[in-house]
């Protein structure tokens, strides 16, 4: 069965959505204080967590996952936050989630594969220094 949600309620989730790209941490973190769950998806599978990782906004990617976003969620795609940061060379945003249990593994194309595919050498030796 399919929800139907009306005009507002879709525009207040596409304000979350924005808020998790710009890496409005503290205004997001207050909305998912408040009953936002943290890890609601858009029509792609992404959660907040993917997108604040996708545009490397580790504050962001921090306090979601300080609020208990589940990092092993894959979009539609299949590609994890860990992948999203890694493919975007966040330092921050990886080591964060690698400090929460983020598996480099896990996903399609892995955070390693998209290292690896990418030639992404400093990326590739954090993700696999942290795994071993």
């Amino acid at each position: 069965m399919t929800e139907e949600f009306d005009a507002e309620t879709l525009a207040f989730a596409h304000r979350m959505f924005d808020l998790a790209r710009a890496g409005e941490a503290t205004e997001l973190g207050g909305h998912v204080d408040a009953g936002l769950p943290v890890n609601m998806t858009n029509d792609k599978g992404d959660t907040l967590l993917i997108l604040a990782a996708y545009h490397a906004r580790p504050e962001t990617v921090a306090a979601l996952l300080a609020r208990g976003a589940d990092h092993t969620r894959v979009n539609d795609r299949g590609q994890t936050a860990l992948a999203a940061a890694v493919f975007r060379r966040n330092t921050d945003a990886v080591r964060a989630l690698l400090d929460a249990g983020a598996d480099p593994d896990h996903g399609t194309p892995s955070a390693v594969e998209t290292a690896r595919f990418f030639d992404l050498p400093e990326m590739l030796t954090l993700l696999t220094t942290r795994h071993v």
